[in-house]
């Protein structure tokens, strides 16, 4: 197993969203690779969390990650976030996105959970992808 693809990844992923133009007519350049400091926007969409692993069946080299996309947001109800997540999803659902170091062998949506921010300060929608990826 090689946690070397990883920022590869990362680094595709985060070009393939902010260079979207169907998302950027949702959120504008909102798209961040870490939570905003600051003056937090209305609607953005942030890089998350990741678990990786080595694929049992392989040479060594090929390894699956778990990526997490939030669409959060203090606009009111879920209407926005949902047509965010769905910009999102649909970008990276399949995606061939070449890679600095290694290659994407697939890229797919798992799953979504839509939520109220505690205290209603917001929603957030965290959508979860499975990439698999071989280090060469």
């Amino acid at each position: 197993m090689s946690y070397g693809v990883s920022k590869a990844l990362q680094g595709a992923v985060y070009a393939a969203l902010s260079g979207d133009g169907t998302l950027a007519g949702l959120v504008g350049s909102n798209v961040f690779d870490a939570p905003p400091a600051g003056m937090v926007p209305e609607l953005y969409v942030s890089l998350g969390a990741e678990d990786a692993e080595a694929r049992p069946d392989s040479s060594g080299s090929v390894t699956t990650h778990r990526l997490a996309i939030s669409v959060i947001g203090t606009v009111a109800g879920f209407a926005q976030l949902k047509a965010a997540a769905g910009a999102v999803s649909d970008r990276l659902d399949g995606a061939a996105l070449a890679l600095e170091r290694g290659r994407l062998l697939s890229l797919d949506f798992r799953k979504a959970k839509a939520r109220r921010i505690e205290g209603n300060k917001g929603r957030r929608i965290d959508l979860w992808f499975r990439a698999i990826v071989e280090d060469s």
